[in-house]
This record gives structure tokens, C-alpha cells and sequence, in this order.
């Protein structure tokens, strides 16, 4: 099969195409051949040689996919031979066949197409997982995303709207300010002329966010902890802004507020089949009514895949980047 593989760490340029022996199943697995792959930032920093592979993944990059059902272990699972499905995957989606866990897989939303249901898992695992799973976002409380343009930032805004939360997010420009607006944000916040934090306190008769989800870290914690409500919930799922910053701990301790973190590429399939079944409950109908729609930036096909890479790093792009695989 076709595949993109990473030479060497680096920039776009050491994504190469190669030939790869089929992947091999195991027992609970299903062979997908891959139609489209999201590009995400994990993979970014895996080609960047800061992202290790788990043990026991393929060190082909891709976390999410979709296409057509080839082969596998399917008893139980109302999936059968030539259904298409997306699928989160712990690497190997950037290939022409892909392996994944049948606990993982989801259908492809109806009315939605093969491509727009491959710009789902990554985000909405992680999103779904982080915000209503460890941040415990409740009835009539109200959200912060930073990075309300990115992949997450696009599914964690239309699906907490769609739940009915008020929400609100940040961008670099006032045009990525107004595309937050038309996914469902109540006020976009350009981080570059405006203080969140104050905007965030005023926007709610000065109570602050009661969750947060950031992307950032670093220097924002700070300011975080300053914009959450009493009680809060403060989740970090990346590190673009370093690993380090400091905190006041004791606002943490009187305002009884929560800061907490995850990565999703490591945990067991358990855990995500728990996270599928959820998101196919609660998450999936909403898809199939449209009241949350795909925002794809840009399709590239999968040899040009560095192009897709530069895109990514250049932050410029609103919603997913995706590869057409076949």
C-alpha cells in the first residue's frame, strides 16, 4: 500500500511517500481502506520528533480516518464488510489501509460525506472527553475555548452551543473572531488587542468562565485561574505555550477551582469505546440534524501531504486540514 512516512524529524519536507506492507489485524480490529485522513497537530509534533509513537502503534502518522470496512473482527458490533466509518486510530490513518479498534469506529453521520466524517474523531474524542467528561460541564454553565479556530477549537464551540451552553473563544484576528461567531460563540476575542480575562468577566456580570479548555498553557494559566468562575474547571489537553508557568495557589485553594489535563492517544481502548458510545448517544444526532456542521479549511491529496503540514504550522486555516487518500 501507499503511505506517508517520516524520514527523519523535521519540517514538512521529511513526510515522504513509500510503499508499506498491509497492515496485520489483531483480535477486536478492522481493516479500513482509508478514503480521507485529518491532519492534526499531534502530528505535527510527532513528524517533529517531540510526539513519541506508543508502544505498539504504527510510526505512520494520522490519528483519525475514514473509509470502507475490508476485513476484520466484526461479531457484535452491527458493523459488516463494505460499511463506511470513521475511525480514531493510535497512528497509521496517513496510508491507503488503516487498522482499527471496532470499539473505535463510528458510522459515517448520516447525509454527511466520507471526507467531512474523517474530520471528526480526533476532535470530537478529545473535545467530548475533556470538556464533559474531566471538566464536567453542567446545565446553564458557560465556556471558554482558546484557539476557537483550530480543529478543537471549531467542534468544542458547535457542540457545547449545540448543548445549549453559552460560549466563548479567542482567535489571533477579528475575522477569526467572527468565523468563532458563526459556529455559535457568543463573543470571539481577538487575544491580540483585547484582555480575555477582563472581556470574559464582563460578558458574565463579572462571574468568569465556569470551564475552560486551552490549548496554550504556559504563561495563560495564570490568567485563566483570574477568568474562572468560583468552582471552575481549568483542562490543558496541549502545550503550545510551553510546558511551565507559574500559578497563585492560593486563589486555586479559596475559589475551590480545578486544574486538570489529559492526552487521549495513550489511553485504552476501553476508555475511548466508552467515549464512541457517548458521542454515538448523545453527539451523532446532532450531526445527522446539522446543528453541527463540518468546517474543512482546505483538502489536499495525500501526496502532497508537507503542503498540508506548512498549512497547519502557518495557524492561518479555520477548522480541519484534510488528505485525500484514494
Amino acid at each position: 500500500m501507499r503511505a506517508i512516512e517520516i524520514v527523519q524529524p523535521g519540517g514538512p519536507e521529511v513526510l515522504q511517500l513509500c510503499e508499506r506492507p498491509m497492515p496485520v489485524l489483531k483480535a477486536g480490529e478492522v481493516l479500513i481502506r482509508v478514503r480521507a485522513s485529518g491532519v492534526n497537530r499531534p502530528d505535527v509534533l510527532q513528524r517533529t520528533g517531540n510526539y513519541p509513537v506508543p508502544p505498539g502503534a504504527s510510526d505512520i502518522p494520522g490519528l483519525e480516518i475514514a473509509g470502507e470496512i475490508v476485513d476484520g473482527d466484526l461479531a457484535g458490533s452491527g458493523f459488516a464488510k463494505g460499511d463506511n466509518v470513521c475511525a480514531l486510530v493510535q497512528g497509521g490513518g496517513y496510508a491507503e489501509y488503516c487498522v482499527a479498534p471496532i470499539a473505535q469506529c463510528l458510522p459515517v453521520p448520516e447525509g454527511w460525506s466520507v471526507l467531512e466524517a474523517a474530520s471528526l474523531p480526533e476532535t470530537f474524542f478529545t473535545v467530548y472527553s475533556n470538556v464533559f467528561e474531566r471538566a464536567r460541564l453542567a446545565s446553564g454553565e458557560t465556556l471558554l475555548v482558546q484557539g476557537g479556530t483550530s480543529g478543537i477549537g471549531v467542534t468544542a464551540i458547535q457542540m457545547a452551543t449545540a448543548l445549549g451552553h453559552r460560549v466563548f473563544a479567542t482567535a489571533g484576528t477579528d475575522d477569526k473572531c467572527r468565523a468563532c461567531e458563526s459556529l455559535g460563540a457568543e463573543r470571539g476575542i481577538n487575544y491580540r488587542s483585547e484582555d480575555f480575562v477582563e472581556v470574559v468577566k464582563s460578558l458574565t456580570a463579572g462571574k468568569g468562565a465556569d470551564v475552560v479548555i486551552d490549548m496554550v498553557a504556559g504563561s495563560y494559566v495564570n490568567r485563566e485561574i483570574q477568568c474562572l468562575a468560583d468552582d471552575g474547571r481549568l483542562v490543558i489537553i496541549a502545550l503550545l505555550g510551553g510546558a511551565k508557568g507559574e500559578v497563585n495557589f492560593g486563589e486555586i485553594m479559596r475559589r475551590r477551582l480545578t486544574l486538570t489535563g489529559s492526552t487521549l492517544r495513550p489511553r485504552s481502548v476501553a476508555f475511548k469505546q466508552d467515549i464512541a458510545n457517548k458521542l454515538r448517544e448523545r453527539i451523532w444526532p446532532l450531526l445527522e440534524a446539522r446543528r453541527i456542521r463540518p468546517v474543512i479549511h482546505q483538502v489536499f491529496p495525500l501526496a502532497q501531504v508537507a503542503d498540508a503540514h506548512a498549512l497547519m504550522e502557518t495557524s492561518t486555516h479555520v477548522g480541519k486540514i484534510m488528505l485525500e487518500v484514494a
